[in-house]
């Protein structure tokens, strides 16, 4: 029987190769039209081309694997991909924390102005009836 494992781990290579082209290609066709910022993009791109570098040079995913004693180099894959999702996730709520603060900020200084504008509106001497 042919062994075809050889051919499906080529296409598999293929594959995820293209994925990280397309989701590079996404990321700056996202920050051109102006929909993603380019400091969350940089976050993106980094991923991707860490991706991409791992699928293109197979020999590095395996000896990175053996370097750090994993004997299951897929392992590493869900390990990568686990520590990126924690850097996203530390990534935004930082963002999501700082966005937090300035929107509290904001609206007590609406409030404040909010009160000015009312105070300014009142008659000084209310009239006597």
């Amino acid at each position: 029987m042919p062994d075809f494992s050889n051919v499906q781990t080529t296409r598999i290579q293929y594959l995820s190769i293209a994925v990280c082209v397309v989701l590079i290609l996404g990321v700056i066709e996202l920050i051109r039209r102006g929909r993603l910022r380019e400091e969350y993009a940089f976050v993106w791109l980094g991923c991707t081309v860490v991706f991409l570098v791992l699928s293109i040079w197979r020999g590095l995913f395996d000896a990175l694997a053996r370097l750090l004693g994993i004997a299951y180099g897929p392992a590493l894959l869900i390990l990568v991909i686990l520590l990126f999702g924690f850097v996203f996730l530390v990534h935004f709520s930082i963002v999501i924390s700082k966005l937090t603060g300035e929107n509290k900020r904001l609206a007590q200084e609406l409030s404040i102005l909010n009160k000015l504008v009312a105070e300014r509106n009142e008659p000084d001497d209310p009239p006597t009836g």
